[in-house]
């Protein structure tokens, strides 16, 4: 089995308490959507180790909600300081002179950046009320003089390794809920594109789909019991559903369309697609046992594609569309019953994918030939490049939060 990621905090000051209270002067106010308003909070990350500073600044400085200043102009202080291999101490401070908010040692089993990533993710917690994500990890495709492999990586791309050496194409990485397994499609053995489930630990795959045709788009349900695919050994791609080892498939869609991009429900009883039947690409809904499906109202362009549903707030789905020469990133709100587009990147914005926070999203920017991941705060619509052009290609991302257990 794969060794589990835990991590066990050890309380040295105020156990719990809620999102604290600011007042005008501690943050920043910005303009949004429909008259919102959003408060950008002003933080300061310290720390004896450089390195550990460094990463910290660099996590707050993505996340949307925060602005990094100093300290004497902070409504709150981050001090991470590592306490030992794999462990740090994060204390909150807040107010002039500081008081001490909260306090704990944070150990992780493997490295001492992740034990710093979950102490910024603590932070958040502590002071937004919301889920952290620093300490995800991606999957994406990269390509490196002319070759294109999965790697996997944290958010601050410090930790970059690949995952295959297929030295063919391949797509659609798809993580496990529980991120010990990874679905994508690859041409390398049969010239084909195949789906292919990889052990992360044991380094092993086993085919999920290997039919006459494309067998791509592969996801898991949130329970990680089936996986979504689009199949098209029958003509034309449908979607299908089978058990978490590619077996007992049941054929959700049966027309003479394309459909493609499946895509869960948090709940895991429906399914959001893409679907050629008006003529281009629109998004659709259907029931994961079966039924009758049902076109979503978007209304934003005449080409929606890429669903993907958000695992926080089930009224949200994220898509590609296309807006003038391009396509960028909009949102769906079924509660609304319409869309918005969320982007203005330059060339296109597609391939989005949520974090655990429903808040985020990493999607792909393509311009001038070129592909790369960027972090997008559908909050307040800030959008940072996750790497630097160095490190080659990279696109079609897959985020995992990892499940940790205190103790």
């Amino acid at each position: 089995m794969c060794k589990q990621v835990s991590f066990f905090a050890v309380f040295l000051a105020v156990s719990f308490f809620p999102p604290v209270a600011m007042s005008q002067s501690d943050v920043i106010v910005l303009p949004g959507a429909e008259g919102k308003v959003e408060f950008i909070t002003a933080v300061a990350v310290e720390s004896s180790d450089a390195v550990i500073a460094s990463r910290g600044r660099r996590a707050f400085n993505l996340h949307g909600a925060y602005k990094v200043v100093s300290a004497n102009q902070a409504a709150f202080t981050f001090q991470i300081e590592r306490a030992g291999s794999t462990s740090v101490l994060l204390t909150i401070l807040s107010g002039n002179p500081a008081q001490t908010l909260h306090q704990e040692t944070i150990i992780h089993d493997t490295t001492l950046q992740n034990a710093v990533l979950r102490a910024c993710d603590r932070a958040v917690e502590r002071t937004l009320g919301q889920q952290g994500f620093f300490a995800g990890k991606l999957a994406f495709v990269g390509k490196q003089r002319g070759v294109t492999e999965i790697y996997t990586s944290d958010l601050l791309f410090s930790s970059v390794r690949p995952l295959t050496l297929d030295r063919a194409l391949v797509t659609g990485p798809s993580w496990s809920p529980d991120g010990n397994k990874l679905l994508y499609t690859t041409y390398y053995k049969t010239g084909f594109p195949d789906i292919y489930m990889m052990d992360i630990e044991k380094r092993s795959r086993t085919p999920i789909a290997n039919f006459k045709g494309t067998n791509i788009g592969a996801s898991f349900s949130p329970d990680g019991r089936r996986i979504a695919m689009s199949l098209s050994g029958t003509g034309n791609s449908e979607i299908y559903v089978s058990n978490r080892m590619g077996r007992n498939l049941r054929r959700l869609t049966n027309n003479r369309s394309l459909e493609a991009s499946p895509s869960w429900s948090p709940d895991g009883r429906r399914i959001v697609y893409t679907s050629d039947a008006p003529g281009k690409p629109q998004l659709y809904e259907i029931a994961a046992s079966g039924g009758l499906a049902r076109r979503l109202p978007t209304n934003v362009g005449n080409y929606c594609s890429e669903p993907v549903w958000n695992p926080v707030y089930s009224n949200l789905i994220a898509f590609t569309v296309a807006v003038s020469r391009g396509f960028q990133i909009a949102l769906y709100d079924a509660d609304k019953r319409r869309a918005e587009v969320l982007t203005s990147i330059t060339d296109s914005a597609v391939e989005p994918v949520w974090l655990n926070d429903g808040r985020h999203l990493v999607f792909t920017r393509r311009e001038g030939g070129r592909t790369g991941l960027m972090l997008l705060d559908t909050k307040t619509g800030k959008a940072s490049a996750l790497h630097s052009a160095d490190f080659g290609d990279a696109s079609s991302a897959s985020f995992v939060y990892q499940v940790v257990s205190l103790g």
